[in-house]
């Protein structure tokens, strides 16, 4: 049997076939997971927040609208919940530790403590930067997300998204070597 793409699950869980959504719930909530774990530091709340997507993609299915990506919808879902909560909960409590790995090898013992410690910085960084900068930083290097993508998501031009991304990565790198 053929391995149906997301906007085609999409379209069956917005004609009814709510059990469609589960294809969609394995494949992404590891990574909402972590986009949101990156802006919050706070697990328990990113597994509230990831549970609040899915909701919301149950509740608003039907306006989905194939032309679109699914994956682009589901992020703009995503922000829309973090910015509800951000709003709602102006304290952010940190019970951050690092995101979950999906696969991990590591080469030896230096190496991987090398990672570590760098990784640790990167997130350090990571925190020096505004939340609209972070956002850009998340969807389009640890989401993978293109800048088409982003600016369907964010409402700005893809043009804007690009200078945003160049900004927040100059600021990122700035503060990262202030820090290493």
């Amino acid at each position: 049997m053929k391995r149906k793409d997301d906007e085609q699950l999409m379209i069956l869980v917005r004609s009814g076939e709510l059990n469609a959504l589960s294809p969609l719930f394995e494949k992404y909530h590891l990574r909402l997971y972590n986009f949101f774990l990156r802006l919050t530091k706070n697990q328990s709340i990113s597994e509230d927040l990831v549970q609040s997507v899915f909701r919301r993609i149950l509740s608003y299915r039907n306006t989905y609208n194939e032309q679109h990506k699914f994956r682009s919808w589901m992020y703009q879902i995503a922000r829309n919940v973090h910015a509800n909560y951000y709003r709602d909960n102006k304290i952010l409590i940190s019970d951050f530790s690092e995101p979950e790995k999906i696969e991990y090898e590591a080469d030896s013992a230096i190496e991987e403590m090398e990672k570590e410690s760098r990784k640790k910085i990167l997130y350090e960084a990571m925190d020096g930067l505004q939340t609209d900068q972070k956002e850009i930083i998340e969807l389009s290097r640890f989401q993978g997300l293109k800048y088409r993508e982003i600016a369907e998501i964010t409402g700005l031009s893809e043009t804007a998204v690009k200078v945003k991304a160049h900004r927040a990565l100059n600021k990122l790198r700035e503060l990262y070597f202030k820090l290493a």
